[in-house]
């Protein structure tokens, strides 16, 4: 069985030959410094490219990607067209959106990822105001060149699940441009503000995934969208909230997919989100990432699997925040071996290592991660 076969299986809720693999995303990818580390270890050369300036994730090698025996490959969209981040004083840079963010940097030295510093519609008072606000273009050419003959080549070429390197959310990038709390309190003080904002912001992403997928809809097997709707505690927003003004939103971009491709979709959130996961079944979600273990009522994961298996694949699920940078190898071992147990019968699942792979931890401890979902993650 291929890695595109693999894949599919999974996906279609079916026992493949083993459990897929993947790494290399937006949400799971690797930072710049894990990846030198781990390639160091390895003895590996290569100059990966920087593929999320935020997050400062790099695009691994093919090298790395076939020692970690990962499935899946990643199309990337390019900048576009006269377009360059405006670099700006004290390590600051504002992006296309008008979004301005700044280096944090480890006392070592080690960029590390970018904050927030300003928000270009932090100001605005009304739907007037927004209106006023000027979009970057999403049906931008300069975007997708390429795109389409690469996806083919890819998909002809080599026996990978392809997946689009790009993020389809309508929340929470709508509050990168309020700020979070301006946004957070307009959904309860001024929801004519809230939906234009988030109408505006749905637009955008139908449009750009439109031309996305009218160039790589038959060749990929994986779409992304999503929004972190959870703390580690409990969910950011009320479940309520998010079914009558969020769901409508993610459920038009899940109709635009659908009409356009074949392709399972993706919904990545971070934090404690279990009472909305019958909603994103509701807007036609196919997949959750990354079933975060240690935020509230994530960690039963039997409980995930028997509630919801039949209609969702879980994408990660890995402890990430304790085991993976602070366990020892065979701690990281005994968790991998569980969260298979858990997860992988009947199919239905894809490994993983939770959300991106972060600074410091051990290169030790990922290629035992990888390893061992390899040699144990089999049907």
């Amino acid at each position: 069985m291929n890695s595109r076969e693999r894949l599919a299986n999974a996906l279609n809720h079916h026992e493949p030959d083993r459990v897929p693999i993947d790494l290399g995303s937006i949400v799971t990818g690797i930072t710049t410094a894990a990846n030198d580390e781990v390639k160091k270890y390895l003895g590996l050369e290569s100059d990966d490219p920087v593929v999320d300036r935020i997050q400062q994730l790099a695009q691994p090698s093919e090298a790395l990607l076939r020692r970690l025996r990962v499935d899946t490959r990643y199309l990337m969209l390019k900048p576009p067209h006269n377009w360059m981040d405006l670099e700006l004083d004290d390590q600051t840079y504002e992006d296309e959106f008008g979004v301005q963010r700044r280096a944090a940097v480890n006392t070592d030295g080690r960029l590390l990822y970018y904050d927030f510093v300003s928000h270009p519609l932090s100001n605005v008072e009304s739907v007037a105001d927004l209106a006023k606000y000027d979009w970057p273009d999403p049906r931008d050419p300069a975007r997708f060149e390429g795109l389409e003959s690469l996806a083919r080549e890819m998909y002809e070429r080599t026996e990978y699940g392809l997946i689009v390197n790009a993020g389809g959310g309508i929340f929470e990038p709508s509050w990168y441009l309020r700020g979070f709390m301006r946004f957070l309190e307009d959904l309860l003080t001024d929801p004519p503000l809230a939906d234009a904002l988030m109408d505006a912001m749905m637009e955008y992403q139908l449009a750009l995934f439109e031309e996305i997928l009218s160039r790589v809809g038959p060749y990929v097997s994986v779409v992304f969208t999503g929004s972190d709707l959870g703390t580690q505690r409990a969910p950011l927003i009320s479940p309520q909230l998010y079914r009558d003004l969020i769901r409508p939103r993610d459920m038009k971009f899940c109709e635009l997919v659908r009409m356009k491709t074949d392709a399972k979709i993706f919904y990545h959130s971070c934090g404690s989100i279990y009472p909305m996961i019958p909603y994103l079944i509701e807007a036609g979600i196919d997949i959750l990432h990354p079933v975060q273990p240690l935020a509230a009522e994530m960690g039963d994961r039997k409980r995930l699997k028997r509630e919801f298996g039949d209609r969702l694949v879980f994408w990660g699920g890995f402890d990430q925040q304790h085991v993976l940078p602070f366990g020892t190898p065979e701690e990281v071992r005994q968790e991998a071996r569980k969260l298979l147990d858990d997860f992988m019968p009947g199919g239905g699942f894809v490994f993983a290592a939770g959300h991106n792979i972060q600074y410091k931890v051990p290169p030790e401890n990922v290629l035992t991660l990888f390893d061992t979902v390899y040699d144990y993650g089999r049907y």
